[in-house]
């Protein structure tokens, strides 16, 4: 079969129509998957991939990570190239950070990045409160060493001294017997023994005395 002129140029159409559509098909689909800037943050860090960036001649991508109001930046490349992937710490803080990446492409401005994120306080453990001790200390009692007594000094009354006690009799080094100078216990007996000679004596010079004048008469 034969094509007519009209049925050449009507197929020659509908192929140019077809190729058209896959070449948009394939030219909308690239930028769908090029151009990936993905990143996040926590309380203590922040994380950045940029994937699938253009690395045609010419062109040069750039990206900065900063914490606004604070000083120097977390991360500054000025020529990245297809992709870019950074983990960095965040300092400490007491307030919410406020993070914020841009994103240069150098292929097209549209692809351009200009985001902040705002990074959370941690939260950190309480630590128990310790209640100081009220109870007194305690005190050791006092030991003594085994074998020995603890010395015990009996109160003296008021109004008392303590005098020096004198011996009765003393005798001199090296000296003989000393008279004795109180009464002895044999004096009562001496005295009775003489008050009997008396008394007899005085009975036999009476007695003597009347029989010598019994004998004269």
């Amino acid at each position: 079969m034969k094509l007519t002129v009209q049925g050449r140029r009507r197929s020659a159409a509908i192929a140019a129509a077809g190729m058209a559509a896959m070449i948009g098909t394939a030219v909308l689909a690239a930028p769908a998957s090029a151009h990936t800037p993905v990143w996040s943050v926590t309380c203590n860090s922040v994380q950045v991939d940029l994937t699938n960036y253009s690395t045609g001649r010419h062109v040069q991508n750039s990206v900065s990570l900063t914490v606004v109001g604070g000083e120097g930046a977390l991360a500054d490349n000025e020529d990245f190239g297809g992709s870019f992937h950074a983990t960095e710490a965040l300092p400490a803080h007491d307030s919410p950070l406020t993070v914020r990446l841009v994103v240069k492409a150098g292929d097209n401005k549209k692809y351009n990045v200009d985001e902040t994120k705002v990074s959370p306080v941690c939260d950190t453990p309480t630590s128990p409160s310790v209640t100081p001790s009220t109870t007194p200390p305690t005190t050791a009692p006092e030991t003594t060493a085994p074998g020995t007594t603890a010395p015990t000094t009996a109160p003296v009354p008021a109004g008392t001294t303590n005098a020096p006690v004198v011996a009765g009799t003393t005798s001199a080094a090296g000296g003989g017997d000393l008279a004795e100078t109180g009464s002895s216990s044999a004096t009562p007996m001496i005295a009775g023994i003489a008050v009997a000679v008396v008394v007899a004596g005085g009975g036999l010079v009476l007695w003597t005395r009347r029989r010598g004048s019994s004998a004269h008469r």
